[in-house]
């Protein structure tokens, strides 16, 4: 692979395991729509998993005691679901379709966190279901599980410990999920993808690290601002790329 594509996908490795020690969740959502633009991708997708598992796991099992249990259980089985149907579509989908799926995934949760307004009312438990398959789907397809978790648990008034180790718990499933169908359907069995993983996994430790540092002296709200701002951009630009 090209040195300077190399050094390209560690940096963009490295700013998702930011966001994401930062956020807990939202990684993928930047990952994946820049290194799509250097590579095919079921590639960005095979080799951003490796980074992924990497920054969820670091962050996931810091405070594993407040996660609720019992969210994390009415999620996985139908994250399992979930998972078998992205894999599916991901290996018969065309790639130009693909990337116009994943621009307009990328823009809706955009402006769906621009639209958003904090709410008091805690929706049902029988909506896990919905956000497990949801989760499970856009995890494969386009290796960004995080808003359907996101959106369910945040309306379930868990307290924001709670909220970031069960987030942590799902996320860690689902990406396991992920990198285990991507071995299955042979995503993972490039070389090039492992070479490519040598640079951004480490790249991604970094990440985890700093934002270790970063936590208490930025605004979170700020952070995600900015994130929303870079998705806008990246799902547009993804879109257009598609009619090309």
């Amino acid at each position: 692979m090209d040195p300077g594509e190399l050094a390209a996908l560690g940096v963009i490795a490295l700013l998702g395991a930011l966001i994401f020690g930062l956020t807990g969740f939202g990684s993928a959502l930047v990952t994946i729509p820049l290194a799509s633009h250097l590579v095919p991708l079921p590639f960005a997708l095979a080799l951003f998993a490796l980074a992924d598992l990497v920054s969820a796991l670091r962050v996931g099992l810091e405070n594993p005691r407040n996660a609720v249990r019992a969210e994390w259980t009415r999620l996985v089985p139908m994250i399992v679901v979930g998972t078998a149907l992205g894999v599916t579509a991901l290996v018969n989908l065309p790639r130009a379709l693909g990337m116009f799926l994943l621009g307009a995934f990328v823009l809706w949760f955009a402006l769906y966190s621009l639209a958003r307004r904090a709410s008091p009312r805690v929706i049902p438990a029988r909506w896990a279901w919905l956000a497990g398959l949801g989760g499970g789907i856009t995890s494969t397809l386009f290796g960004a599980g995080g808003p359907p978790y996101v959106i369910y648990l945040s309306q379930r008034g868990l307290t924001k410990e709670q909220f970031r180790a069960t987030l942590g718990f799902a996320t860690m499933t689902s990406i396991s999920l992920r990198v285990l169908a991507f071995l299955v359907t042979g995503l993972l069995l490039d070389p090039r993808v492992w070479i490519a993983a040598a640079v951004a996994v480490p790249a991604a430790f970094i990440g985890i690290a700093v934002s270790r540092r970063l936590f208490r002296r930025i605004s979170r709200d700020m952070l995600l601002r900015a994130v929303t701002l870079m998705l806008l951009a990246s799902g547009g630009s993804l879109i257009l790329r598609s009619f090309h």
